[in-house]
């Protein structure tokens, strides 16, 4: 488990950080015990991943330091968060390889830099397979950025619910890069 003192995220029940709140600066599998449901939050330090459900499953939501003042601000799609993850600063390359099936087979393109339309460069709107070899990535279920998210570790992903999803389509995809 990673600690950095000065990354936090700060999860509050209401809406504009209203309400019974909760500071964390480490991972934590399950933030039932406490908080209820959560409607604003305040990084302010590091890059989160914040999960739906306990044990870092559901939908995920990738959220650098600022203000999200209600659960749309960070494209929830409802305001149950249940587990979070803080990811370490990155700075160097970035590199990713993509399959349009799994196991690492079928047409493959490799890439260094965002992707804001995957059909467009790929020809393929499904990945069913990825090898993340530097950097960390998000997929995106739409193109331009939109939709449910996905963060990439470097690794190899041989199915596309090794990251957590249920349908191989992809829509964009991009660095997450930290600033420091």
């Amino acid at each position: 488990m990673l600690v950095f003192p000065f990354f936090k995220i700060i999860f509050y029940e209401g809406r504009n950080f209203q309400g019974r709140h909760w500071e964390c600066s480490s991972d934590c599998m399950d933030t039932f015990r406490h908080f209820n449901c959560c409607n604003s939050i305040r990084v302010s330090g590091g890059h989160w991943v914040a999960y739906e459900k306990p044990n870092y499953m559901g939908y995920q939501y990738i959220m650098g330091p600022g203000e999200y003042p209600d659960y749309h601000n960070w494209m929830g799609f409802n305001n149950c968060i249940r587990s979070c993850q803080m990811f370490a600063p990155y700075r160097g390359s970035y590199r990713m390889r993509i399959y349009n099936r799994p196991d690492m087979m079928g047409h493959t393109m490799e890439f260094m830099d965002d992707c804001p339309n995957v059909y467009d460069r790929f020809h393929y709107r499904d990945i069913y397979s990825c090898n993340v070899m530097e950097g960390f990535w998000i997929f995106y279920e739409h193109p331009n950025y939109r939709g449910r998210q996905y963060f990439m570790r470097p690794g190899e992903y041989r199915a596309c619910n090794d990251w957590g999803c249920h349908n191989p389509m992809v829509g964009s995809f991009r660095r997450m890069r930290t600033l420091m």
